[in-house]
């Protein structure tokens, strides 16, 4: 049975400011190239592929994400060579070959990256960059309760064992070894750590609400994960700092390759 589409825009939204600085970091990488093919995978609600969109003065881009719920508002971002569809990030079509594929925040739901990346590189056109940002925190108080409460009584259960899987994203090295076998000429990948500055640490459960705690609610019947949310608050809050702020640190990989082409510039 298919999970139900949980995701919210208002909840991930909370954190606008916070969550786009990845972005603007990882599209900094990116090198402009008049009439840019472009596709953006994991575009959520489509504000941020508007601003890359425009950034890159792009011919055509799509906007791929496979939450309906998110994409639900992206027609108000959409026209002059943007468009929007509900698609899963992993069957991206190789045409017609694309100048750049972009990701923020969206591969570390899909497994097996080498096999991923070597897809969404051949899809791309001489010369053409793949530009990704994946988060890395996982060993955060905030992911390992979640984990750890999932392997609880009676969550376990319902969940069927099933947990979020860590170990989909690779380490900094291994992404430029991937990069370089898979004929990335050049290339920059960076381990960064993002300090936000959080009202109190309560805010950290509201933060995960609308990203990591999002495949344990379209799993549990609603009551179980309302249980299943006050469980995993009592167990974190204690591990972390009362403070207000609450920093909170977020570790996060950036990568960008270009391939090989006419088109390249040295």
């Amino acid at each position: 049975m298919t999970a139900p589409d949980v995701w919210s825009p208002a909840q991930y939204e909370r954190f606008h400011a916070e969550r786009r600085r990845p972005f603007d970091d990882l599209l900094a990488l990116v090198q402009p190239r008049p009439g840019m093919r472009v596709v953006d995978l994991g575009c959520g609600t489509g504000e941020l592929t508007r601003a890359l969109h425009d950034r890159l003065g792009a011919r055509e881009t799509v906007g791929i994400d496979r939450s309906p719920n998110m994409l639900a508002g992206s027609d108000r971002f959409a026209g002059r060579g943007l468009t929007f569809r509900t698609g899963d990030l992993a069957d991206l079509p190789a045409a017609p070959p694309w100048d750049l594929v972009f990701s923020n925040a969206a591969i570390h739901w899909v497994p097996d990256h080498p096999a991923l990346l070597a897809r969404l590189a051949a899809a791309l056109a001489p010369g053409g960059q793949l530009a990704v940002q994946v988060p890395a925190n996982f060993a955060h108080p905030s992911h390992t309760v979640a984990g750890e409460v999932a392997r609880e009584a009676p969550f376990r259960d319902a969940l069927g064992g099933w947990t979020h899987d860590a170990t989909t994203v690779l380490s900094p090295p291994e992404y430029a070894l991937l990069l370089a076998r898979l004929g990335f000429v050049a290339q920059e990948v960076r381990l960064q750590v993002y300090l936000h500055r959080l009202a109190a640490r309560d805010d950290v459960v509201e933060w995960t609400r609308g990203t990591l705690l999002t495949p344990y609610a379209a799993r549990l019947r609603a009551d179980v994960f309302a249980a299943f949310l006050a469980r995993y608050r009592e167990r974190l809050l204690p591990a972390l700092d009362d403070a207000r702020p609450y920093l909170f640190t977020f570790a996060r990989i950036l990568f960008w390759g270009r391939r090989d082409g006419d088109a390249a510039v040295s």
